[in-house]
């Protein structure tokens, strides 16, 4: 919020940020970024994970203007000198839990912090998505951002087009959600420890869980493992990290694949209406096709 000049915003380790005006160079986490470029704030700069390479990866980026923000890199090739060499006013990071800065070294974290106010927003497993995307709306709103009505109608419209698809008929499509690890290992995910996997499931997919075992958000083990869940939809990992689904030639996944649709997904989803819609959109044409096969 602001008064009188002052911005003020509380994050998700429930500390409080107080300057003396609103900040306008915003170095953001990925992620962060994207979803804030949705509600019209252009972050400076954007910085990845140690899941990230050299140049951006475009599975996380939404719409951002690449041509126009700078990509700090990712990893080990962050220190505080490169994060900060865009002079940002605010670091708005993400944490899956804990108030630990994702992405960063913990010694990194704490010297940017002691040069320029950071807000954290919490996306991990606790949150609801809706509660992420709320906190997000909020900063940006502070941050001068605005609300886009076609937005938050074109996700409302795509809530309920994916609610009356998945609720047509009998016999759900099973879907399986993965990231492809190598020709010889998958990682399969456990849906309830996904945010945007809980929206779908509380709109009726027919999600498919790995059996219990090792793992609190995924599943890993042989392609064999991943056939057997006989998926009728594959919500597949598109991340720079994962592995081309289409590179996986072993038989019995091949064989379960063949009648199968595919699904590209992102496990650090942007968290916009725009962005949430057009995921909901893919997964209702998938759904619908799967029906009609």
């Amino acid at each position: 919020m602001t008064e009188q000049g002052v911005w003020r915003f509380t994050d998700d380790r429930g500390r409080l940020t107080t300057v003396e005006r609103r900040p306008a160079r915003v170095l953001a986490y990925i992620q962060a970024g994207a979803t804030l470029w949705d509600y019209g704030i252009r972050p400076e700069g954007i910085f990845g994970s140690g899941h990230d390479g050299a140049t951006p990866d475009l599975a996380k980026t939404g719409t951002l203007p690449l041509d126009t923000v700078d990509y700090r890199g990712a990893g080990g090739a962050l220190d505080v000198d490169t994060l900060l060499r865009g002079d940002p006013d605010l670091v708005v990071a993400v944490s899956y839990g804990h108030g630990q800065v994702y992405g960063l070294d913990p010694d990194t974290a704490k010297h940017l912090e002691e040069q320029v106010p950071v807000v954290v927003i919490d996306v991990g497993q606790a949150r609801t998505l809706d509660r992420v995307a709320a906190r997000f709306e909020e900063l940006a709103l502070s941050l001068g951002g605005a609300l886009d009505p076609g937005a938050e109608e074109g996700l409302a419209a795509a809530t309920a087009r994916l609610r009356e698809v998945a609720g047509a008929g009998s016999g759900r499509p099973r879907v399986v959600a993965l990231s492809p690890a190598g020709p010889d290992q998958v990682h399969i995910a456990r849906p309830q420890m996904w945010p945007e996997l809980r929206v779908l499931a509380e709109l009726g997919v027919g999600l498919v869980a790995p059996e219990e075992g090792p793992g609190v958000n995924w599943s890993t083990g042989g392609w064999d493992g991943a056939a057997a869940l006989r998926p009728g939809i594959v919500l597949t990992d598109i991340r720079a990290n994962a592995v081309p689904l289409d590179g996986i030639a072993h038989p019995e996944w091949a064989a379960a694949r063949a009648g199968a649709r595919v699904v590209p997904w992102n496990p650090e989803p942007l968290c916009g209406p725009q962005a949430r819609a057009r995921f909901l959109l893919m997964v209702a044409d998938a759904v619908e096709a799967a029906r009609e096969a």
